[in-house]
């Protein structure tokens, strides 16, 4: 698959003039996964998130093309939805989130990890409102090492797409954020770390593995 292709699969970019956003060729892994009637995928919100990407493509590359994706403020929200719900859900994780393991670890009656696979991330982006002088930041915990050596004051955040928001709404002078992210609440692009090859999970029900 065709990353143009995937931005045009992906139904929350649609009207961002996604292309733009993928620049080289990228080949989904054949996944054999083993579940059926797929119906909702929870995941980390809110929009623009890598995860929300990873979730669209995994959707549509096995298939499961009646199926929605559920994004959550965090991945112990998603997990707490698909355990309220379970029959033909699944935990879409990645494999840099601080707490992964104890999502699976504390979880293994409960959980089984069923699929993975590695997909780019959008760019990754430091971005402001547009001022020349930044002194604080927010950030997911993942990618916060981008920061280091620059004596920032860093905010942590629950999301790469919740950093930006945190920007937009005047609480820190920058974020780490995505490209996406970063244009869907109108921040200005001060640095571009570039897209990073990335793992990502996908978690279902014991009951229904």
């Amino acid at each position: 698959m065709h990353l143009k292709m995937f931005a045009d699969r992906c139904p929350f970019l649609i009207g961002l003039n996604a292309e733009h956003y993928f620049d080289e060729e990228f080949v989904m892994p054949v996944i054999d996964s083993e579940q059926s009637n797929i119906r909702i995928v929870h995941t980390l919100g809110p929009g623009g998130t890598n995860c929300e990407a990873a979730a669209s493509l995994w959707i549509k590359s096995n298939g499961h093309l009646q199926a929605t994706t559920i994004l959550h403020g965090t991945l112990e929200e998603a997990l707490e939805g698909l355990l309220r719900d379970p029959d033909g859900a699944v935990l879409l994780g990645c494999v840099v989130y601080p707490n992964l393991h104890e999502l699976v670890f504390n979880n293994l009656e409960r959980l089984t990890l069923v699929d993975q696979f590695i997909m780019p991330t959008f760019n990754m982006l430091l971005a402001s409102r547009g001022q020349e002088i930044v002194r604080t930041v927010a950030s997911h915990p993942a990618p916060r090492s981008l920061l280091n050596g620059r004596g920032l004051k860093v905010t942590e955040s629950t999301s790469n797409s919740k950093a930006a928001e945190l920007c937009r709404d005047g609480l820190v002078d920058a974020c780490i954020t995505t490209l996406p992210a970063a244009e869907a609440y109108g921040l200005t692009v001060l640095e571009d770390f570039g897209p990073v090859p990335m793992g990502f999970t996908i978690h279902a029900p014991k009951s229904t593995a």
